[in-house]
């Protein structure tokens, strides 16, 4: 681990030094005699007096072991992932790290989904496993069948978080975390010990995008969070692959509406 990953560690578990901060600090190592130095002097110009004394108190309470986190440019950082707005300066990770620079697919959708979509992912997953590292973020419903069959396939997964890697959400994926933790990869942008937030799962998403060249979507309402994620690839000139559903079922209407805006419809699962 090298000193500016340490660094930027110790600032992100204080809980006061955001991501765009933190690339800033990036910034200022590439040329940096002195990183913390000159790294300190930027956080006293940006937080003030009161707050930067606060940030050195716990700057301080630095732990036994730091966790495993790569920072925005070490080798193992994918390069896809630095074109998007807000890249991650920093992702903890607990597995195979060299999957990030893979060729990764994500499969996104609805958590409360239906069997349409386990037997839709059950169907594309055999075909996608010997090309692709399989990319979701471990939520209920798309995001786990997504994960469990990449690993019943012996195929690559990742799975991205809203959370510590020490904590789990939600709960009932203790066990999936663990296995993808011991057979594949599972980062977060957030230290140990905390907890999901609301304002997490969007930050998430953009991470899911940013690793993927494309992202599939089995089911989504017309508001959803895996919808975030397809925008955030669009944005980032990714391709959006939707299936098709009934136009009468709610679950439907984000994949239709995608198709209508211009996605790719997911007709034939050998073209992908």
């Amino acid at each position: 681990m090298n000193e500016l990953t340490e660094f930027l560690i110790r600032c992100r578990m204080t809980g006061m030094v955001s991501n765009q901060i933190m690339l800033k600090i990036t910034k200022i190592s590439i040329n940096s005699a002195s990183l913390e130095t000159e790294a300190c002097y930027f956080l006293k110009e940006t937080f003030g007096f009161e707050k930067y004394n606060q940030f050195l108190l716990l700057l301080g309470h630095e732990p036994e072991k730091l966790p495993a986190a790569i920072n925005y440019l070490d080798e193992e950082y994918p390069q896809l992932l630095r074109t998007i707005y807000n890249p991650p300066a920093l992702l903890f990770f607990s597995g195979k790290i060299a999957l990030l620079k893979t060729d990764c697919i994500a499969i996104v959708g609805a958590r409360e989904a239906t069997n349409y979509s386990y037997r839709c992912i059950g169907g594309l997953v055999p075909r996608l496993v010997n090309r692709y590292t399989i990319v979701s973020g471990l939520a209920k419903g798309v995001d786990s069948w997504a994960h469990q069959h990449t690993l019943k396939n012996n195929g690559q997964t990742i799975a991205v978080t809203a959370c510590g890697l020490d904590l789990v959400y939600p709960q009932e994926n203790l066990d999936l975390q663990d296995q993808i933790m011991n057979n594949g990869l599972v980062i977060s942008e957030y230290p140990p010990q905390t907890k999901a937030q609301r304002f997490h799962f969007p930050q998430r998403n953009r991470i899911i995008a940013g690793l993927s060249q494309k992202v599939i979507i089995t089911e989504a309402r017309k508001r959803s969070g895996a919808l975030i994620t397809t925008d955030l690839a669009l944005e980032n000139n990714r391709e959006v692959m939707a299936i098709p559903g009934p136009i009468d079922r709610s679950l439907s209407v984000g994949c239709n509406r995608l198709i209508e805006e211009g996605a790719t419809p997911l007709i034939n699962f050998n073209n992908v």
